[in-house]
Formats: C-alpha cells, structure tokens, sequence
C-alpha cells in the first residue's frame, strides 16, 4: 500500500469538496494502491474554546459582507459541480477544531477514521452543526462504532490536546500553509482540491510502478 497523509480541517470548506473528489476518484478504482490517513490544521487555532459567530468573523476576515457573498456563490458553484448540495451559510458558527483533531485521531485508533471525518464534514456544512461541541462529536464517534461514553469522557479532559497541537505545528514547520494538502508515498504533495481526474492520473501511475516492481 501507499500511504496517501492528508491534512485537513473539518471547517475548510475546500477539504470537504476534495474529500467529494478523491472518495469518487477511490470508488472508481476499489484497487487503489492508497492506505490514507487524517492529520490535524487548525485553519483557526486561536478561536476561543466555544468558537465565535462564523457571518461577523467571515466578514471582518474578508472585507465586508459582498466578499463573503461572493466567495460563498463561488463555493457554491464549485461544490455543486462536485455533486454536494452546499450551502455555505448554514454553518452559524466557526468552532475551535482542536476537539475535532483529537476524535479524529482516537478514530484512527479505532480503524474509524474515515467514517468519522466523512460524518463530521456532514454533520458541520450539510448540517449545520457545531462540531466544537462535546456532545455533537460524541454522537458522531457513536454513529461510527466508538463507544459514546467513553469519547465523552475524553473530550471533557485533556487527553492528547498537547499532542494534536504539536503535530499541527509541526506540520507548519513542515511547510503546510493551508488546506487540504496531500503527502503521497511521503515524498510528493499535491495541495488543494484536486478534481477526480487528478487522482485517477495519480493511481494509475502508482499502479504501474508497482506492476514494474
């Protein structure tokens, strides 16, 4: 297999429609050579805990109402071609992500990983969710198998906080400036939402070097 490391932030709008693009692109090709894994990028690591009101941060952010409209009708358009139903305003709120990472990461112990980031994209933008909140992820970990009690627990505490947030900088040092990034074999980064066609380019070309091997 071929490690395919993504890092990405469930509230990045873009990893979700590049989400769209490579799970079609895998679908397509059941035999796909790629074993994938979620790293953590805070697009916003210094939100306060509860997070803040998504319109008013999205337009100190941009510049005012009309680029956020416009940014959002382009968001729109694009995911729309990707087959999702977007509609970038129903999220209200921008949430801290830190607890996102960690679920993700205790997912990836758990052989959920995928599930997890898939129901958790859904339940932020087609649900309009808060997926800073304790209790919302519990019952994404609970819809994926994970034990709803226990993930609870964890949530409320600090466990694996100081790790998340290390390998976040990390990843910065590393020189991922923004999301959704894409290390393939660990030597060759694809950065943003690559259409289908991309992948399918890519998994044919890691399938005859392995064929030559």
């Amino acid at each position: 297999m071929t490690r395919l490391d993504i890092f990405s932030d469930p509230v990045c709008p873009w990893c979700l429609v590049g989400k769209t693009h490579l799970d079609r692109a895998l679908a397509d090709k059941p035999l796909h050579p790629f074993a994938v894994q979620w790293h953590p990028f805070q697009l916003n690591p210094d939100l306060p805990v509860e997070g803040v009101n998504k319109r008013e941060y999205l337009e100190r952010a941009l510049g005012g109402a009309g680029r956020v409209d416009a940014v959002h009708e382009r968001l729109r358009e694009i995911a729309g071609k990707a087959g999702l139903d977007l509609n970038p305003d129903l999220p209200q709120r921008i949430p801290n992500t830190l607890k996102a990472h960690r679920l993700i990461h205790w997912a990836g112990i758990e052989g959920a990983q995928n599930a997890v980031v898939t129901n958790m994209f859904t339940a932020y933008w087609l649900q309009g969710r808060d997926i800073g909140a304790d209790e919302v992820l519990a019952d994404i970990a609970h819809a994926n198998g994970m034990d709803r009690a226990a993930t609870l627990r964890l949530l409320q505490s600090a466990a694996d906080a100081d790790d998340i947030m290390a390998r976040d900088r990390d990843a910065r040092q590393k020189g991922v400036t923004a999301v959704p990034t894409y290390l393939i074999a660990q030597q060759y980064v694809v950065s943003g939402a690559q259409p289908p066609e991309v992948w399918a380019d890519v998994i044919a070309e890691l399938s005859d070097k392995v064929k030559l091997h």
